[in-house]
């Protein structure tokens, strides 16, 4: 019995702090009420690298609360959410392609608009402004850098 409750008071110690994120819709409510910086990271369950980034971001607490107390976060599979986004008063729809498809957003976002590099980052001010477009890996460092360069924040 003693070794169960040490246990059990030892799993909170044990967890990491994890990233809260927002679904589109919420999104659009929460900043509407309080206007923050917004992080999307597009990303793919297949994707190597989007996992790898995945790993080394979720193990810096000091970028996790940061974003957590800060920014609004968004992650956004790119090639599964079949879901319906608005975003910046303009619809976006999943379109299938056989056994997999992409999101309309993904499209819509990425510079690259036949095939979009993963991960991508989007980081936008307050105002909805795009701060930051990021193809490719983001260390936790590179950024930790580029939300310090957020005005206001």
């Amino acid at each position: 019995m003693k070794s169960i409750s040490l246990f059990l008071m030892i799993i909170p110690l044990l967890c990491f702090s994890q990233l809260k994120t927002v679904s589109f819709a919420d999104w659009e409510m929460k900043q509407k009420q309080e206007p923050r910086p917004t992080v999307i990271h597009i990303y793919t369950d297949w994707c190597p690298v989007c996992k790898i980034e995945q790993f080394k971001i979720n193990k810096d607490r000091q970028l996790l609360e940061f974003i957590n107390d800060n920014c609004y976060f968004i992650a956004f599979e790119a090639e599964k959410m079949t879901e319906t986004v608005r975003f910046q008063g303009k619809t976006f729809r999943y379109l299938p392609n056989g056994n997999s498809g992409i999101h309309e957003l993904a499209l819509a976002l990425s510079k690259n608009k036949g095939r979009p590099v993963y991960p991508l980052w989007i980081i936008l001010d307050k105002n909805q402004n795009l701060v930051d477009y990021h193809e490719g890996i983001f260390t936790p460092e590179k950024l930790k850098k580029k939300l310090s360069e957020i005005p206001d924040l």
